[in-house]
């Protein structure tokens, strides 16, 4: 039996692991695709603090390293369920593991697009954070996809840092926020392109070169020059499996405040799964250390 279980290998759940290892506990860690998450995806990451410069896989590699050599053990399986009571089990596609607590730190997945070279193109063009990568194109052309009011936002917050900004919005009016509209409507290098899908995102020697845009009104085609392009159609928290465990709000994400504390004792959250504001890979560290201390806690008073 483990002292924890972390299910999720990714910054969140790697910074527990390496926490709770400090603390001398024993940390199994089930990761069922690729350690790193979202950020192994990142060509460049320059906003972690103390850090100019590196890429989302150095990261994932250097903090796995970590947990490793404190003894921290890994393995790549899906978790399929947890069995609540006063030792967890939690079962995989492999087996059964028990353990005091559970952290679950199972991240959030980017909704695509689906459009030809969007996959081969993440982390060399497109991406889905403008916060982490907008300063990237300092002075150069972007687009943003999406009509919420993530997107408005990003391509407000890009317009700070860009050009030139088009707001991409496959119909003729923005589900977000009318003020934030209105606000967007006011920024002279933000131009949208309503009625319209991205139908291919083009590929060169450098990258992302631009997109093939479908007026899905009249079917017309046109090219778009962009050096950089934003999807902000949704995320998707990787939580089903947790339904009638412990308490998950409308969007999917799980009920917990900064103290990462579920409704269920012994079970904690960490990351971009969690109900919360911001979603960074700074923030995810944070959750990530707070989830494993409070675990420590729970079980020297078990």
């Amino acid at each position: 039996m483990y002292d924890i279980i972390i299910i999720g290998g990714g910054p969140a759940g790697l910074t527990a692991a390496l926490y709770a290892l400090r603390a001398e506990k024993s940390v199994l860690v089930l990761e069922k695709s690729g350690l790193g998450g979202q950020i192994a995806l990142s060509g460049k990451v320059e906003n972690f603090p103390g850090v100019a410069q590196m890429s989302g896989s150095e990261f994932a590699d250097n903090l796995s390293g970590q947990v490793e050599a404190l003894g921290g053990q890994i393995e790549y399986e899906t978790a399929l369920e947890i069995k609540d009571g006063d030792v967890k089990t939690v079962v995989t596609d492999f087996g059964e593991y028990t353990a005091k607590s559970v952290i679950i730190a199972t991240g959030v997945k980017n909704r695509r697009l689906g459009a030809a070279g969007e996959d081969e193109l993440i982390g060399k063009g497109v991406s889905f954070c403008a916060v982490c990568d907008g300063t990237f194109y300092k002075g150069k052309t972007v687009a943003v996809i999406g009509g919420g009011n993530t997107a408005v936002e990003d391509a407000e917050y890009l317009a700070d840092i860009a050009q030139k900004v088009y707001l991409i919005h496959r119909r003729d009016r923005f589900r977000a926020e009318e003020r934030l509209v209105k606000r967007l409507e006011e920024r002279e290098n933000v131009e949208f392109i309503l009625d319209s899908v991205v139908q291919e995102f083009c590929i060169d020697s450098q990258g992302l070169s631009g997109m093939e845009i479908l007026n899905v009104k009249t079917g017309q085609v046109s090219s778009l020059k962009v050096d950089g392009a934003f999807v902000a159609v949704g995320q998707i928290p990787q939580n089903d499996i947790f339904k009638g465990l412990i308490q998950i709000d409308d969007g999917g994400y799980i009920n917990a405040g900064e103290n990462c504390l579920t409704n269920k004792k012994g079970i904690f959250v960490a990351g971009d799964c969690r109900n919360k504001t911001v979603r960074q890979l700074t923030t995810a560290v944070g959750d990530g250390s707070v989830a494993a201390l409070a675990a420590v806690s729970f079980i020297s008073e078990v």
